[in-house]
């Protein structure tokens, strides 16, 4: 195998495959990346045991040559330091693997040799129906992920909760996460065939969001029996599938409310920023929300230690009982708030220990659903 190519674009390919690749594991050859040189491109990939990210280097980028293949091949190296000496090199790199899978990196007169693993024992890509995907461009996906992922539990004891359930059905996508305490939903329109429900690890997701941040594409989604793919043209993210049944999000939405007020996003959100300042000393950040004279919310949460901070903000809107009051975890609500880019957002109560809604106003496609906390 043999082949020069542009020392930025391939520094780029190496940092982003790297990203699923473990410097510490039982199995060397997973703690490298995977080069394949074709005629008429590039191939990277690195896997772990939950994700794999492969990179298609091609020979012309925006009208530039970036890559020259002279002998077709392929070769495992190491990571750790393969990525460390390409972000070393001064120009373009020509690489060059021999029969005993002996790998010579060449920058203008620097020369290094590192020892490669036969690409044969690098486990194999999921396979998959390339007829049958979904279509979305790439801004849209990220920010579905982006306004759900953070509610997903940290905790390994109910799997099905460490992972984002993506739903599929009549040409709309959902995605929703839960961790028991609280629920951000999302639902946009998409054109798809393909229906069903699949589970995916919030880390997966992440790493998809870093990916695909600076690239405007159009992404294939594929589902397979027990991965799911998120392919642009020259990108693409394969992520284990979470086994099991995700709780039916309709059961838990609240289905009357005693308490409806309207809120401006932005002025709610610093005043629970503010009211975070004196909550930390509580187990779930509690912060006090309390409707005063009837057209007002009393903001306040307190330490023993520090002090005490309240503030009141006019409520735009209210519908239903005037004398309320809840404690819910302000950094639940700040993710909620933060969440949300339309200007107002509807708040609906059910009670003191019931969990509380809260949707943009006029948008019944996003939702968060947020348990209240105990005061002692």
């Amino acid at each position: 195998m043999e082949f020069v190519i542009n020392n930025e674009c391939f520094n780029k390919a190496i940092t982003e495959v790297s990203r699923a690749v473990l410097v510490k594991t039982t199995l060397p050859i997973l703690s490298g990346v995977k080069i394949v040189a074709k005629s008429n491109c590039l191939i990277l990939v690195g896997s772990n045991s939950d994700i794999v990210i492969e990179k298609v280097i091609p020979l012309m980028m925006d009208d530039k040559k970036v890559l020259e293949v002279y002998e077709t091949g392929s070769v495992v190296v190491s990571v750790k330091y393969f990525s460390e000496i390409a972000k070393k090199l001064p120009k373009d790199i020509h690489l060059k693997v021999n029969d005993k899978q002996l790998v010579t990196i060449q920058s203008d007169e620097i020369i290094t040799t590192l020892n490669g693993f036969h690409s044969e024992e690098y486990p194999r890509l999921p396979q998959f129906d390339e007829t049958t995907c979904i279509k979305i461009s790439s801004m849209e996906l990220i920010d579905i992920i982006n306004q759900t992922s953070f509610a997903v539990s940290k905790s390994e004891s109910r799997p099905v909760l460490t992972g984002v359930n993506l739903s599929f059905n009549e040409n709309h996508l959902s995605c929703a996460a839960t961790n028991s305490q609280r629920l951000a939903y999302r639902e946009i329109p998409i054109e798809t065939d393909v229906k069903g429900s699949f589970i995916v690890p919030s880390s997966s997701l992440n790493e998809l969001t870093k990916l695909f941040k600076n690239e405007e594409a159009i992404i294939h989604i594929y589902i397979t029996d027990n991965y799911i793919v998120f392919k642009s043209k020259t990108l693409s993210l394969f992520s284990r599938l979470i086994e099991g049944n995700y709780p039916n999000i309709s059961s838990l939405l609240p289905k009357d409310a005693k308490t409806i007020i309207v809120m401006d996003t932005n002025q709610l959100l610093k005043g629970i920023d503010r009211a975070c300042l004196f909550a930390n000393e509580w187990k779930n950040n509690n912060v006090n929300l309390e409707i005063k004279e009837g057209s007002k919310l009393r903001i306040s949460s307190n330490s023993t230690e520090i002090g005490k901070i309240e503030e009141t903000q006019m409520i735009k809107m209210i519908k239903g009982e005037a004398d309320f009051s809840i404690s819910l975890d302000g950094s639940f609500l700040m993710d909620a708030l933060k969440a949300i880019k339309e200007e107002e957002i509807r708040m609906s109560f059910g009670g003191p220990m019931r969990p509380v809604l809260i949707e943009p106003l006029d948008n019944p496609s996003q939702l968060h659903l947020i348990s209240p906390v105990r005061t002692y």
